[in-house]
């Protein structure tokens, strides 16, 4: 499937998931981490990918990465289709487009059980991620 962008939105991508964030980029970062925290995920990493272009002498929009989860959900994953390692811990991308508008970027959860076969019963696994984010960009 081809790649579009249509006015006013973020570029598709089959199996993403992009949501525009009323917030700032460090307003956005900062209540994802509370999020994650509160919900007794683990935040692995936080990569600044514009903090990282500045050091080589690059310029790019805000753009950072949050890697979380739990051991706990996602080992039974990983266990029933070894593959799905490639995509945990979960991330989400909170970037910055050339508008200024700052839209928070995940894969669905869906579209990981389809692409990795694992049994439905364990979707519940990582389908919380997806709530978790809708629930944080609301006011």
């Amino acid at each position: 499937m081809k790649n579009s962008t249509p006015a006013g939105s973020a570029p598709f991508v089959e199996g993403i998931v992009n949501r525009l964030s009323p917030f700032s980029v460090e307003d956005t970062l900062a209540r994802l981490e509370e999020a994650i925290h509160s919900r007794n995920l683990i935040l692995f990493a936080h990569i600044d990918h514009g903090k990282e272009a500045d050091k080589v002498g690059l310029i790019m929009p805000q753009t950072h990465v949050l890697i979380f989860g739990n051991p706990k959900a996602g080992t039974p994953l990983m266990i029933a289709s070894p593959l799905i390692a490639l995509d945990l811990p979960l991330k989400v991308l909170v970037w910055q487009d050339g508008d200024k508008r700052v839209w928070v970027s995940s894969t669905s959860a869906t579209y990981m059980k389809a692409r990795y076969g694992f049994p439905e019963e364990l979707l519940g696994n990582i389908a919380g991620a997806d709530t978790m984010i809708e629930q944080t960009l609301q006011g």
